[in-house]
């Protein structure tokens, strides 16, 4: 059996740009961690719980975190830093380069924007995005954000 895994070079990160109306992609990203989905539960043992068990339901969930590493370029921080000084929810989705392009799109807020250097290494700044609702899961064919045949362009607004 062969492995269907795919390389993670070739992801995106985009940004939804309200003035153009387009997505605009994010520069010298280096890595993507989440969103880091949890699920809340809620503890419900009683006295007569089977077994002596504890038994639980299923709370809120929650949407989590997305983490990005990236090389300092001056326009991308300069988009993250007015992003994490804005107090209005951003649109943002990341786009994966298997066949369907598969696209995870969220709503969020820049919660942690530092910048990190020494001496021998490169400036890179470690973003940390807090989602706000459900982050959403699409492909090229279940009506997300689509990018026209360059490869460039986002035809779908959110």
């Amino acid at each position: 059996m062969s492995s269907n895994a795919i390389s993670g070079m070739g992801t995106k990160f985009y940004r939804w740009n309200v003035g153009t109306g387009t997505w605009d992609v994010q520069s010298e990203i280096t890595s993507v961690d989440g969103p880091q989905k949890t699920r809340a539960t809620i503890e419900v043992t009683a006295l007569d719980s089977e077994g002596g068990y504890e038994e639980v339901i299923p709370g809120l969930r929650k949407g989590g975190t997305v983490a990005l590493s990236m090389n300092f370029t001056r326009s991308t921080f300069n988009t993250m830093n007015a992003d994490f000084e804005s107090d209005v929810r951003q649109n943002y989705c990341v786009v994966f380069p298997d066949p369907l392009l598969t696209t995870v799109e969220f709503e969020g807020y820049v919660v942690e924007c530092p910048l990190s250097t020494s001496v021998g290494d490169k400036v890179s700044a470690n973003v940390s995005i807090m989602v706000t609702g459900k982050p959403i899961v699409y492909d090229g064919d279940s009506g997300g954000p689509t990018i026209d045949p360059t490869g460039t362009d986002w035809w779908v607004t959110p």
